[in-house]
């Protein structure tokens, strides 16, 4: 068994070796092509909330370029990180797979250090200290959320510059904007799971009818202590509060 472990523990420290080096690879491309070319705008709308048992964290499906060009309309923004913790993504979808992708690889490392499953903070601080270190040249936010055994459903926001806040909920991305008003109305500490879902989507049908950069699918994700569920509601299942 400590072979094995011993084993384990070196390919991953070289595995991450190497994507440090593709992170900063990345990184510098990005520096370089910015120097030729302006970078375009993206948008997004991406929210966590937590509820009594678990927490649900979510996103819309739209990928986007510039203010009106649609890349994609079936992206899933929502990764996971660990068993039962969760990013979502807001700007620029390469410095954002390369930081989660590295993020993966210290979470795997820690845990079998640990011994144990990794705690959400710890996730959310490996999330911080990349995006601080690399706060000049990533363009890239995150919503860190998940379940633990030490302090249960907790939701952790890691803006672009490196700061880290935990909150009962948030919201991001350029649709968020347009609903402010209606989580800080409708957010209540304790809800149900069927409350929360609710919440949640109603959220994101609202950002969506509004921001032209924000649409497709709603993506959820569910994480209790039971594990992490993944609910996907079509467009046409959302729902609508005004004529469209």
């Amino acid at each position: 068994m400590s072979v094995y472990i011993t084993f384990t523990v070196e390919r991953l420290v070289d595995e991450i070796f190497i994507h440090n080096l593709y992170v900063e690879f990345i990184i510098m491309e990005r520096h370089n092509s910015y120097s030729q070319v302006k970078g375009v705008s993206t948008g997004t709308t991406i929210l966590a909330v937590t509820f009594n048992g678990g927490v649900i964290i979510g996103s819309d499906s739209r990928a986007s370029m510039g203010e009106s060009y649609v890349s994609s309309k079936t992206i899933n923004k929502l990764i996971q990180v660990h068993d039962k913790i969760f990013c979502c993504i807001a700007g620029s979808l390469a410095d954002a797979q390369a930081v989660t992708k590295m993020a993966k690889f210290q979470l795997s490392f820690h845990s079998i250090q640990m011994e144990s499953p990794p705690l959400v903070k710890a996730a959310a601080s490996i999330m911080r200290e990349l995006c601080y270190n690399n706060k000049e040249e990533l363009q890239a936010g995150f919503i860190t959320a998940g379940w633990d055994r030490k302090k249960g459903p907790q939701i952790y926001v890691v803006s672009m510059g490196g700061m880290l806040l935990s909150q009962p909920f948030t919201i991001g991305g350029s649709g968020s904007t347009y609903i402010y008003g209606y989580v800080d109305a409708k957010f209540k500490p304790d809800m149900s799971l069927e409350e929360a879902t609710q919440f949640s989507t109603n959220a994101l049908a609202l950002a969506m009818g509004r921001d032209n950069v924000s649409g497709g699918v709603v993506h959820l994700v569910v994480i209790t202590e039971a594990g992490a569920k993944h609910i996907v509601v079509p467009g046409d299942k959302l729902p609508k509060f005004h004529d469209e």
